[in-house]
């Protein structure tokens, strides 16, 4: 008599988890948005400084498309990577939150493209309008803007203390508060306050140039983590 034995078969291996390809979006991000708005200053006309007026400034003028064009293109691109953040984080600290930071962030851009601001330092001309859509460009997205990637940055700091790897948590720590006192200096400026105001524009982009190199490298080390 034969005794025949059932033998389960082995289950298969587990395919590798992939990242997202949205999260190349948050990679790109930064340098298009920097890119852009520094050739935009360059060959703008006379009256525009760097050093003095806002980025926002260049949505203003007969050439304010191409600002505009930033601002809403790397806003969405911004939108895209919140999206593959989401999908690729593992569940723990600021899982959900970080990408909704950095989506409110995303979404910041794109109002601060569709609602101009109001001419700041005398450029375009030496009157300065209140304006509603200056107003809803202030108030309603480039001031949350700014406070939600300034959160996204604290977020990270913790998440990331207890996730892989451990140094980005520093850098995120680091990165906040820098982004955060550049972006007082480069309020009290534009608000008129010396020294701050000649200068003004010079703290701003150091302030942007802060989040996005944090937002390039956190979306470069959320893919090699899930690569």
């Amino acid at each position: 008599m034969t005794l025949l034995t059932s033998v389960p078969g082995a289950s298969p291996a587990r395919p590798p988890f992939r990242p997202s390809p949205l999260l190349v979006a948050g990679i790109l991000v930064g340098p298009l948005f920097t890119a852009a708005y520094l050739a935009e200053g360059i060959f703008r006309g006379r009256g525009y400084s760097q050093l003095r007026h806002p980025v926002s400034s260049l949505a203003l003028g007969p050439q304010g498309w191409e600002q505009i064009a930033n601002f809403v293109v790397c806003g969405l691109l911004v939108v895209l990577f919140s999206i593959g953040l989401r999908r690729t984080l593992r569940p723990g600290p600021g899982a959900l939150a970080l990408p909704v930071l950095v989506a409110v962030w995303g979404t910041g851009l794109i109002g601060a493209g569709v609602f101009v601001t109001d001419p700041v330092g005398g450029y375009p001309t030496m009157a300065s309008p209140v304006t509603w859509h200056g107003q809803v460009h202030d108030l309603a997205f480039s001031l949350p803007g700014f406070v939600a990637l300034t959160l996204a940055m604290v977020t990270a700091a913790v998440a990331f203390a207890r996730r892989r790897p451990g140094w980005f948590a520093v850098y995120s720590a680091l990165s906040g508060v820098a982004f955060a006192v550049l972006f007082s200096f480069a309020t009290i400026g534009f608000a008129g306050v010396d020294p701050w105001a000649s200068t003004a524009g010079l703290w701003q982009r150091l302030c942007v140039s802060v989040g996005w190199l944090w937002l390039t490298l956190l979306a470069a080390t959320q893919r090699r983590a899930t690569s």
